[in-house]
């Protein structure tokens, strides 16, 4: 891993361990916990008006001869815009993060179409595994989509053309005009 985005910017936090330094013999733990400029560093990538109280804490652990897993706890309290009203909604975070570190995975050949494995914990192995990178990518995983502050609804919108009656939910229910149908019908049976 690098310390560079896709696009070649800086990441905000990296924590590289080599691998060649990790003992084979047993588990090596760790734990980040970036200061206040680094969070804010990382709450500006992620596109997030804060980010406070970011810990991330576990083991790296050989698995077989050459390949390496990790569990780990993140944990971080967190503040987004809620997608109704923008006000600050702030939301806790605690989540377990499980990657594992394959030497012989089958990489592909230059401009050749990949599939996605199933399994997105699994990565290849390199010199280096930067656990900055992999707690802020867990991080951007585990934060709510739509975050909403309490009893914070959307209107409902409604538009027709003018002179047109507007189309509502219940007129969209497949079903819904078929009691006023049987009503009808047995109307004209009588």
């Amino acid at each position: 891993m690098t310390d560079k985005t896709p696009s070649g910017d800086a990441l905000p936090f990296t924590h590289p361990v080599r691998v060649a330094d990790l003992p084979t013999g047993r588990p090596t733990s760790f734990e980040l916990a970036p200061d206040q400029a680094q969070c804010n560093a990382i709450a500006e990538d992620l596109g997030i008006p804060g980010l406070r109280k970011l810990r991330f804490s576990g083991t790296l652990a050989p698995l077989g001869k050459h390949d390496w897993q990790m569990t780990a706890k993140l944990g971080a309290t967190v503040t987004q815009d809620c997608v109704v009203t923008l006000e600050p909604v702030t939301t806790r975070i605690d989540d377990t993060v499980e990657r594992q570190w394959l030497r012989h995975l089958s990489a592909p050949a230059a401009g050749e179409e990949v599939e996605m494995t199933e399994d997105d914990r699994i990565e290849q192995l390199t010199d280096v595994i930067d656990l900055g990178q992999v707690m802020t990518e867990a991080l951007a995983l585990a934060l709510p989509l739509y975050p909403r502050v309490d009893g914070a609804e959307l209107p409902a919108s409604i538009f027709a053309e003018p002179g047109v009656k507007p189309m509502t939910d219940d007129d969209a229910k497949p079903f819904a005009g078929l009691s006023g149908l049987r009503d009808k019908l047995s109307g004209k049976d009588n």
